[in-house]
């Protein structure tokens, strides 16, 4: 079969294709804890004193940095099929291991209040043993059962400046916190303070809308 032979684009095309580039400021953010997280975080105030639609506010206002995620195939190598030929079959689609969002911390350190909140729920703490308990030498960790601290209600929406044309969609499939960043102060030029937690996630399902 011949070659494709070249395209005589007009300059209209050119512009509609090339001059119209997705930028990366634009995306939102949107995070919702399990029902349980929530009622824990309120009773530790963890919550501060607008409740949870002020935090849950504050978590996507103050979200200066996302990534939207990737995924492979794994695959297995044939050497048996046709003589002198080696293939690749995909047997699994693979999805990173991670997604890291990056906050500005608010002046009453709002956001570090509430992950880290919710990393103490995960591994028990306030069931188990109060805060003051964890200053013992003989503490140890409860773990909680999974389905009460991951939430599939973790979203990277992705849009352009004008709202027009499509919105990619990512849900994060049983995500939740699995560290948070050190965050490095220093006497010397004040910069804004930033906290990163890493979410681990099973999978993540992609939607376009209008």
């Amino acid at each position: 079969m011949p070659a494709n032979s070249p395209v005589n684009y007009k300059m209209s095309d050119v512009v509609n294709k090339l001059l119209r580039p997705s930028l990366t400021s634009q995306y939102h953010v949107d995070i919702t804890v399990p029902g349980e997280v929530t009622k824990f975080l309120e009773s530790v105030g963890r919550l501060g004193s607008g409740g949870v639609a002020a935090i849950k506010d504050l978590v996507t206002l103050s979200c200066t940095e996302a990534s939207l995620p990737g995924s492979s195939l794994a695959t297995h190598e044939a050497n048996s099929d046709y003589t002198g030929v080696s293939e690749k079959m995909a047997y699994r689609r693979l999805y990173d291991d991670r997604i890291d969002l990056t906050f500005y911390v608010d002046y009453d350190y709002s956001i570090i209040e509430f992950f880290e909140g919710w990393i103490n729920y995960i591994v028990g703490e306030g069931s188990t043993f109060t805060t003051d308990g964890y200053r013992s030498s003989n503490a140890f960790y409860r773990m909680t059962y999974p389905e009460l601290y991951k939430t599939e209600r973790l979203f990277v929406t992705k849009f352009e400046r004008d709202y027009s044309g499509k919105r990619m969609v990512y849900q994060f499939i049983d995500a939740f916190p699995i560290s948070i960043n050190s965050m490095p102060v220093s006497y010397d030029s004040s910069q804004l303070l930033k906290c990163t937690v890493s979410f681990s996630y099973t999978r993540y399902v992609r939607t376009t809308t209008k």
